[in-house]
């Protein structure tokens, strides 16, 4: 199901960094980046210095291999999301620090983190009118991509792993211990079984804030471990994205299941505190460096395989890795 591929020589920047050998320009692909827990603070300047180099870095990848979009995996603004629809915080933690030609017509879809959930939630979901970038139509949502050129299908499905879970608190590291609305989170689970039962996408991906597993600071999430990994096991789902812990992490199940950890865009935590909670074999690399100044993920889907490829602050590539389409 994985070829892996850890990169030994890290470059100096992403001009010069090389794609898979599989991958050449003139390929029909899907691209896209995978970014969790950018969003700034709550005090002057309303951004870290972390989130600028993440953003110009996004900038640099977006401009030298191009995007058909971004996933923002939640926490979009520390520490407590927005008041409303006008709140100055879309302007100084997004509209400014993303502000590259590179990223002006690149859409963001969006999902809501537990940070995001302490403020007004609808307040971002009503943002989508304002601004030509921010796509995010409701709480949970689906997507559906063609590769270029081909019938090959890649479908997306948008988690509110809050609505699911319930919300939780960073600062005590605990678990989300519920859903305060357990009517909305089985509306959503069952909305969710019925798009997994009814994909015949080649490539199938399912993206929440929550991990399902991580051995950093907030560990798996019991609830999501419960709940989702028994229906991405189930449906053969490609990958899972997500953020929460502040760090870049990849993990792969026995069943092949790639777990995309991409929450490195704000803060960075060098915790491994749940390790022996994952099984040994499942983590494949791991990256909470204070010093890497962050990061994100870019992903390339071809009609042959999907490149996942975590990219550093300042243009180190630090892993590869792919996965094959679903076998229907």
């Amino acid at each position: 199901m994985e070829k892996l591929v850890v990169l030994l020589a890290f470059l100096p920047c992403v001009s010069m960094m090389t794609l898979p050998n599989t991958m050449m320009d003139s390929d029909p692909s899907l691209r896209f980046a995978v970014m969790g827990d950018w969003g700034g603070l709550p005090l002057p300047p309303y951004y870290t210095k972390q989130e600028t180099l993440v953003a110009a870095e996004l900038a640099n990848t977006v401009s030298n291999w191009g995007a058909d979009f971004i996933v923002s995996v939640g926490d979009n603004f520390y520490y407590s999301g927005v008041k409303d629809v006008t709140d100055s915080r879309f302007q100084k933690t997004f509209e400014d620090v993303f502000d590259a030609e590179s990223l002006s017509s690149v859409p963001w879809y969006i999902i809501g983190g537990n940070h995001d959930h302490n403020g007004n939630i609808t307040a971002q979901l009503a943002y989508t009118n304002v601004s030509s970038r921010w796509k995010f139509p409701d709480l949970y949502y689906d997507l559906s991509f063609k590769i270029p050129k081909t019938n090959v299908s890649v479908r997306l499905l948008m988690l509110d792993t809050i609505v699911l879970c319930g919300n939780s608190d960073d600062f005590l590291g605990e678990q989300p211990l519920g859903s305060s609305n357990q009517k909305l989170a089985n509306e959503q689970l069952s909305w969710l079984v019925e798009k997994l039962e009814s994909s015949k996408d080649e490539y199938l991906l399912v993206a929440g804030h929550y991990p399902v597993w991580s051995i950093a600071e907030h560990g798996p999430t019991k609830c999501l471990q419960h709940l989702l990994e028994p229906l991405l096991t189930k449906y053969s789902v490609t990958a899972y994205l997500c953020g929460h812990d502040h760090n870049m992490q990849y993990l792969q199940d026995d069943s092949g299941i790639g777990y995309v950890l991409s929450g490195a865009g704000n803060f960075m935590e060098n915790s491994r505190k749940h390790e022996d909670r994952v099984p040994a074999d499942y983590l494949r690399f791991f990256q909470g460096d204070s010093e890497t100044m962050g990061g994100f993920v870019y992903m390339q889907v071809t009609p042959k395989e999907m490149h996942i490829t975590y990219i550093q602050s300042g243009g180190k590539s630090l892993f590869q890795t792919t996965l094959n389409p679903r076998d229907l």
